[in-house]
Formats: structure tokens, sequence, C-alpha cells
């Protein structure tokens, strides 16, 4: 059983949204798909097409790039929701300079007001070289205080390597 609240971690390409979307699935409740990229080109383009491409009629996606508090305010609390992804989030807020902290704590508090079970999906940026770029080094420390927020208020946090997934927090669904 899919507790109310879960995190999804893993690098890229790893298999986390589609292990994720799976999930809520199989749950067998209404699905909202939470966007939070933006397409700036034809590489981002391709990868939200083959992740449009999974998700069927089944799905309602809402398009929330910075601000996803309207978002969850618009579920029914026998939704379930999937916010793909946080990563992207926090990218776009850094580059449209916003304050990392205020965004981070209205999406706690979204988060918490939610009346509907939640996944939210993260990128592990942590665990490779040290970047060699003021910018790419201070994404990787946002991401990573981003990730133990997010860690402490979801139920269960599940870590998604080579498309299997590991429970770090509570139990596999």
């Amino acid at each position: 059983m899919l507790t109310r609240s879960a995190l999804v971690l893993g690098g890229a390409a790893s298999g986390k949204s589609a292990w994720a979307e799976e999930v809520l699935k199989n749950v067998g409740q209404p699905m909202v798909y939470v966007a939070t990229g933006r397409i700036f080109d034809d590489e981002v383009a391709q990868k939200v097409a083959v992740h449009k491409k999974r998700r069927d009629a089944r799905w309602r996606t809402i398009e929330a790039p910075l601000d996803v508090g309207p978002a969850l305010e618009s579920v029914a609390a026998d939704d379930s929701v999937l916010i793909d992804c946080a990563t992207m989030w926090l990218t776009n807020h850094m580059m449209d300079g916003n304050d990392l902290t205020a965004a981070q704590d209205a999406l706690l508090a979204a988060l918490r007001a939610c009346p509907a079970r939640w996944i939210i999906v993260s990128n592990e940026v942590g665990q490779g070289i040290v970047p060699n770029n003021a910018l790419s080094r201070r994404f990787r420390e946002a991401q990573g205080r981003l990730n133990i927020v997010l860690a402490r208020e979801a139920e269960t946090v599940v870590q998604v390597t080579a498309g299997l997934p590991l429970a770090l927090k509570g139990q596999l669904p």
C-alpha cells in the first residue's frame, strides 16, 4: 500500500519517473501529473515527449514550472499526484533568480496542505565529482538541501537505480 507521501530519488535516466508512474497506476485512483519542466531546446522536448507517451488518458496533467501550490490546491482527496520533478522545479527557480528558501518553504507548505496522496520525483546529484563552476556547485548544494527536506516530509523515500527500487524510508508499495 502506498503511503500518503513519497519521495523517489535517482540519477538521470534511472527509471525513477517510470517507476513512480507505475506505482500510481496500481493505486487505482484518479491520477494527476504535475509537470515542472520547461522546454528550452530539442533535447528537453524529446525527453518530455517520452514522458508524455507513457501516460494515457487516465492522467490529468497540470503544468507548474514554478508554483506547485495552485496545482495541488486543485486536486481532490481521492486523487493520486505525481510531481515530476523537483530538480526541474529547482532549476527553474535558480535560472529565474528566485529566493530558493522562500520557494522551498512554499513547496513544503503546498505538499503539507495537499489533500491527496503524492509522490515527488527528484534527482540525486551529489554522488558525482565536484562540478568545476560556481553555478553547478550552487545547484548541487541546493538540490541536496531540497532532497533532505523532501525526505523528511515524505513518509516513504525510495531510491531507484537501473529501474530497481530500494526503500530508504518506509516500505516499498
